[in-house]
């Protein structure tokens, strides 16, 4: 499956908001283009693709009381205007996206050659339009609001066994959505129930840009999505809707969550030379507890008369983690005197990496006067 097409990609949604508006659709293009390039970030602008003439019934038309209609028909855009919206958004340096809300519309993405097609999840169990949609073989993305488990387990299998890579977007369908509406948790069931497919995060919150970012890439999320406006003076922007601004701070959000989490949690991580360093200062050297002779065996019965374990740890000193049975002085030692690798006859002291890596570590007292015996 190729899923890391998904992978750190933030999805900003156009929607309706270029208002019918071809002028109003550009400017908002180059305004989140200029956001997505300070950022560094790989990013879609992506529309919402209707056949209003037959989206809507003839008969519902002249229904202005009826909100969804009366939007419609309001923010529709000719063919000509969503190429345009298109290339401006290729030229840009983002993606281009969109959601089919019907069959003619899915046929109009491949005309406008989309390489990801969005999935509504008012559309979850449209069957007639999720087949057009595959028929396609283009990677899609869904969003799971509201839907069924069930629902949703049957959307998963149809793309599975076609072999077609499916990013699923845990979604609150409540617009705007209020902090105690998220169920960011449901992050970690979808990770745990589709350990196959990346899944991601659209969100319609209005009070925050960062804390829900934070939470939800640390949760797993790896493909996010919110709806994007800008602030014209003279339509009202949605609360639901991001600015500019508030889109660069969602995108630093993602940066510095990076940034907490680390790498992968699928393994060890390698710790930083300077975490090595650190530790290394606490770990306890070997010390001789009384003046031992050349060619004299430590032994483990007698190892608490010969020697004892205390910081600081010193250059080409062994430690607590090297002191073994049965390892020979090569040399005499005196009471207090470190104990070094090339003092002892060990298996560690003829391993040429292992007496570089233990000469690195630990306090260097050469340039430090130690106090001399009276």
């Amino acid at each position: 499956m190729r899923r890391y097409i998904f992978e750190d990609l933030f999805v900003l949604e156009m929607a309706n908001n270029h208002r019918g508006d071809l002028a109003r659709g550009l400017r908002i293009i180059s305004e989140f283009a200029k956001i997505v390039r300070f950022n560094n970030v790989r990013a879609a602008i992506k529309l919402q693709l209707r056949d209003v003439g037959r989206f809507i019934h003839k008969d519902f038309r002249a229904r202005a009381d009826i909100r969804y209609v009366k939007k419609t028909l309001e923010t529709q855009l000719p063919k000509d205007h969503h190429e345009i919206l298109v290339e401006s958004i290729r030229k840009s340096g983002c993606i281009p996206m969109a959601t089919p809300f019907d069959e003619k519309s899915v046929d109009l993405c491949v005309e406008l050659g989309l390489p990801i097609i969005k999935m509504a999840s008012s559309d979850i169990n449209d069957w007639p339009l999720i087949e057009k949609i595959a028929r396609t073989r283009r990677p899609v993305i869904c969003s799971s609001g509201g839907t069924s488990q069930k629902d949703l387990d049957d959307l998963v299998s149809f793309f599975e066994n076609r072999n077609i890579p499916l990013a699923i977007n845990h979604c609150v369908s409540l617009y705007p959505s209020e902090d105690a509406d998220l169920e960011l948790n449901q992050i970690d069931f979808l990770r745990t129930r589709y350990p196959a497919h990346t899944i991601g995060f659209s969100s319609h919150e209005q009070h925050s840009w960062d804390a829900s970012m934070y939470i939800a890439y640390a949760k797993g999320a790896r493909t996010f999505e919110r709806h994007i406006d800008i602030d014209d003076g003279l339509h009202p922007v949605s609360p639901y809707c991001s600015l500019p601004a508030q889109i660069d701070t969602w995108f630093k959000a993602c940066r510095r969550a990076k940034e907490l989490c680390g790498g992968s949690g699928e393994t060890k991580r390698i710790p930083k030379d300077a975490e090595i360093k650190y530790l290394d200062a606490l770990v306890r050297g070997v010390y001789a507890r009384r003046d031992l002779p050349a060619g004299y065996t430590l032994d483990h019965e007698k190892m608490d008369e010969d020697v004892y374990l205390a910081i600081p740890l010193q250059r080409g000193q062994i430690s607590c983690r090297e002191l073994m049975s049965g390892e020979v002085l090569n040399r005499s030692l005196k009471a207090d005197e470190p104990v070094r690798i090339d003092d002892i006859d060990s298996a560690y002291a003829h391993d040429d990496a292992l007496k570089q890596a233990i000469y690195a570590r630990g306090l260097d007292t050469q340039d430090i006067d130690l106090p001399k015996d009276e």
